[in-house]
């Protein structure tokens, strides 16, 4: 069965047998969540890291006043909530977009995984480093680019994230995220949305077919967005000794 973890870790370097199979092991327990549902409820204490095996989700907190800010959007592959493993309470929450296979990893395998598997430690320490990355740059792009180069810059990264476990093709990709989620995650409007990914259209940067999203000029709507790759570390090397 396709793991979407494995693939992605293996980008990093090769897996023994042994190391895969903890993989397999540990991510074999699975969930089905729904679209909106909560998959971890904000400010809990779970005893479990949740994997996104299939689906979208989001990473998410609300103000007192109960307004949303999306923080981050989960494809296959990724750790959700990787930091409940140390963190407790967590401070934010985890909801589907879409339906969603999700792997509850256990919290007391990831500790047998320290102390055991030093490798598969750094692996996974880096996958969180990862995400502080992409907040980095999140913050950059809500800080100093006007809304059309933020929704262009999501673009070029979501299509790079979803390349790497294969999941876009000739800058095609699944994008079920509605405009009001784009806007909770980028500070803007829903109208405002709207209008810039018409303008994109317009521009003949991107064409989309219901959920089905297409770039049509990667190397120029990446020029526009003033988008580097080199922040999601896709391919480099984690040394194994």
């Amino acid at each position: 069965m396709f793991n979407p973890l494995l693939t992605k870790l293996e980008r990093h370097g090769p897996l023994s047998e042994e190391e895969k199979r903890v993989i397999r092991q540990i991510t074999a327990r699975t969930v089905i969540f729904q679209p909106h549902e909560d998959i971890v409820p904000e400010g809990s204490t779970p005893s479990h890291s949740s994997l996104i095996l299939s689906g979208f989700a989001i990473r998410n907190n609300h103000s007192p006043d109960g307004r949303r800010q999306i923080t981050a959007f989960h494809i296959p592959g990724d750790f959700a909530d990787l930091h409940s493993f140390l963190l407790r309470p967590i401070d934010d929450g985890v909801a589907a977009l879409t339906t969603c296979t999700v792997a509850t990893v256990q919290h007391i395998d990831l500790k047998e995984i320290t102390k055991t598997y030093p490798y598969l430690t750094r692996v996974l320490w880096f996958s969180t480093l990862i995400d502080a990355a992409v907040h980095r740059a999140w913050i950059t792009t809500l800080g100093r680019m006007e809304a059309r180069q933020r929704l262009a810059h999501f673009m070029c990264e979501l299509h790079d994230r979803l390349a790497s476990v294969g999941m876009a093709k000739d800058g095609e990709f699944e994008l079920p995220i509605t405009q009001e989620e784009l806007g909770d995650a980028f500070g803007i409007s829903t109208v405002h949305v709207n209008r810039m990914l018409q303008d994109l259209r317009t521009d003949g940067l991107i064409t989309s077919h219901g959920r089905t999203l297409i770039i049509n000029d990667l190397e120029r709507l990446r020029h526009q967005a003033q988008y580097k790759p080199d922040y999601l570390h896709v391919d480099q090397p984690i040394e194994r000794d």
